[in-house]
């Protein structure tokens, strides 16, 4: 990226997103430059969920790693003078992800008052390891079950756990917490 500002000619070179904030945060120098010089104000990254079991399932890293990931980057943003966002991807019904899982994440984003949009539903994509894990129910390395939501009513619930905000979610997120029989969420969820 250095190299890159170096070029005659280039005024701005952008990282949008795909950030491995894993990697990140074994080169404090990267997090420092990205925020400095190769954001435009927002800073795509996907932590995904933070239920351990279905960080697991999906092969990414623990929550504690986007945390200290945004903490330094903005920390390194304000340290540039400068005013810059993440903007966070997550995933419902994802293979591994419960609606107990869906309302912990839901309880979590709301505690820290991040209001997700752009939410992605699990869809079976050819050659994904999470496909095969839609179609069989198993991890395919330890042949060990997995939960898989595939009835579009819990998929409708888990992402209305995920826009906890949004009014027309209310219904569904009263179902999913009684049908996890968690109804001590409701006054932390609406």
């Amino acid at each position: 990226m250095r190299r890159v500002r170096e070029l005659k000619g280039l005024k701005k070179a952008f990282v949008a997103s795909g950030i491995r904030m894993d990697l990140a945060l074994q080169c404090g120098e990267y997090i420092s430059e990205v925020a400095r010089f190769h954001t435009g104000g927002q800073l795509k990254v996907a932590p995904e969920h933070i239920s351990p079991k279905v960080l697991a399932v999906m092969k990414k890293p623990p929550v504690e790693v986007f945390k200290a990931f945004a903490d330094r980057f903005l920390a390194e943003s304000k340290k540039a003078g400068l005013e810059q966002y993440l903007v966070l991807y997550f995933i419902s019904a994802h293979p591994g992800s419960t609606l107990a899982d869906m309302a912990e994440l839901a309880v979590f984003l709301k505690e820290r008052r991040i209001r997700p949009q752009q939410i992605n539903d699990f869809l079976p994509a050819p050659m994904e390891l999470a496909t095969s894990i839609y179609f069989t129910g198993l991890d395919p390395f330890t042949l060990e079950p997995v939960y898989v939501p595939k009835k579009e009513t819990e998929r409708r619930m888990q992402r209305a756990l995920l826009q906890y905000y949004k009014p027309e979610n209310k219904p569904l997120i009263i179902r999913a917490l009684k049908e996890i029989n968690r109804p001590d969420l409701l006054k932390r969820l609406l």
